[in-house]
């Protein structure tokens, strides 16, 4: 693939400060020490540089991934397995009718 044409958004240079870098922070709901800040930014300027090298690529031709398996259905079949007899489980039922639990009412018509 060659790279694309260089736009105007490729070549601008996205500065992060510390008030940005506190700004995802909070938003991602981190926590971490003043002393961590200069190395969160630095990090972030990585991930956008990364970023900016991928949007140089010739995508137009590359079909957008649906599915990350080729894989169909590899769940087990469903089964019914009676673990526990309708008796057996009423015996633990703070409140009972003859075959049902009973639980307060909830909605008033």
């Amino acid at each position: 693939m060659e790279p694309r044409a260089s736009s105007n958004l490729n070549q601008e240079k996205m500065n992060i400060d510390k008030e940005t870098v506190q700004k995802i922070a909070h938003l991602a709901r981190l926590e971490f020490q003043e002393e961590d800040l200069e190395s969160m930014r630095e990090d972030l300027g990585k991930i956008l540089d990364f970023m900016k090298k991928l949007n140089e690529l010739d995508t137009d031709e590359v079909e957008p991934l649906i599915y990350m398996s080729g894989e169909v259905n590899v769940l087990r079949m469903d089964k019914e397995i009676q673990d526990i007899s309708h008796e057996e489980g009423l015996k633990n039922a703070p409140k009972r009718d003859s075959d049902y639990f009973r639980v307060p009412k909830v909605i008033d018509l």
